[in-house]
């Protein structure tokens, strides 16, 4: 059964309806296929005038929903072959970013994306999909691997930030995160970068420094949650929804600013109602985006990407 989000309300009350006609049709002989039809529509319409107008505050309720696909879905849909690599060499495996060798669409690859885990065993089995530090140097670890063999990379982002635990911080989280992005930034090989629900701070752009970052179309990126901007801003974190319209945290702002260069449509009413739509969806965009940079040197890829960076927040 689907689960509904809070601005939802009105959509998942004409579905209920709905259901309840169609038990009592299947109990006995009345015909009320002509009703059902009508309230369908009536849904239908809804749900497509509702997602038309979504506010920046919704878009990141719909990122989150807990019913989007996440990386294990990802690979299993997109990519042949995948071969899971495990830990940084120093000190453990991180099990909120994962990665390995895969072939997609012909061509040998490494992916590489944040977990999040989609019951209550996975999430804590995932830590929420926030990083440690020995995820990222996991991370830094296949990119240069990737390097090494002329692999291109992609990365699936999807985590509200890195893990903010203390431990985390004994460990060196800023600089593992920093050193994550600075090898996106030197790679010689293709990198292309997908946004498919929550890009949250230095956690995210240290798997998505690429040289063409896209994101699905109710996905959200930011510094930082809408939450936690509105409890430094205005102390309390009733003030998201005006948080999240001013930081501009939606595809189609990022798009205008320049941060990302692709919009991934969705099906109607986000990801999660039709995952395997959502799915081959991103594989296209991934593969329209490695064949542009398909022939490109190690140098022009560098250079687009430090271009690409530098260029962002220039008047």
């Amino acid at each position: 059964m689907a689960s509904f989000l809070d601005f939802e309300k009105p959509i998942a009350e004409l579905q209920s309806r709905i259901d309840e006609l169609r038990e009592t049709a299947s109990e006995g002989t009345v015909d009320i296929g002509a009703e059902v039809g009508r309230l369908q529509a009536k849904s239908d319409k809804l749900l497509r005038d509702t997602y038309s107008r979504l506010t920046p505050w919704q878009k990141a309720q719909v990122a989150r929903h807990g019913e989007r696909p996440h990386f294990k879905n990802y690979v299993a849909g997109l990519f042949e072959d995948f071969m899971l690599l495990a830990g940084d060499r120093a000190f453990g495996d991180d099990q909120a970013i994962l990665g390995g060798f895969a072939t997609f669409r012909g061509r040998r690859i490494l992916v590489i994306g944040h977990e999040r885990g989609d019951d209550t065993a996975s999430r804590l089995k995932h830590n929420f999909g926030m990083g440690k530090p020995e995820g990222y140097r996991k991370a830094i670890r296949l990119m240069q691997l990737a390097d090494r063999f002329g692999l291109p990379v992609v990365t699936l982002v999807d985590t509200n930030g890195a893990f903010p635990g203390i431990q985390a911080e004994e460990r060196g989280q800023a600089e593992a995160i920093a050193r994550s992005t600075e090898a996106c930034l030197a790679l010689g090989v293709p990198m292309v970068a997908a946004v498919v629900g929550e890009g949250g701070s230095g956690g995210a752009i240290a798997l998505a420094a690429g040289n063409i970052v896209m994101m699905f179309e109710h996905a959200i990126y930011a510094v930082i949650t809408p939450e936690g901007c509105a409890s430094i801003l205005w102390r309390t974190a009733d003030k998201a929804p005006e948080a999240a319209e001013a930081m501009k945290i939606t595809a189609q702002d990022l798009k205008g600013l320049g941060v990302i260069d692709t919009i991934v449509p969705e099906p109607l009413g986000g990801a999660q109602r039709d995952p395997a739509t959502a799915i081959a969806a991103l594989g296209d965009a991934i593969e329209a985006a490695l064949i542009k940079l398909d022939g490109k040197t190690p140098a022009e890829l560098r250079r687009s990407r430090r271009e690409k960076f530098l260029a962002m927040g220039r008047l």
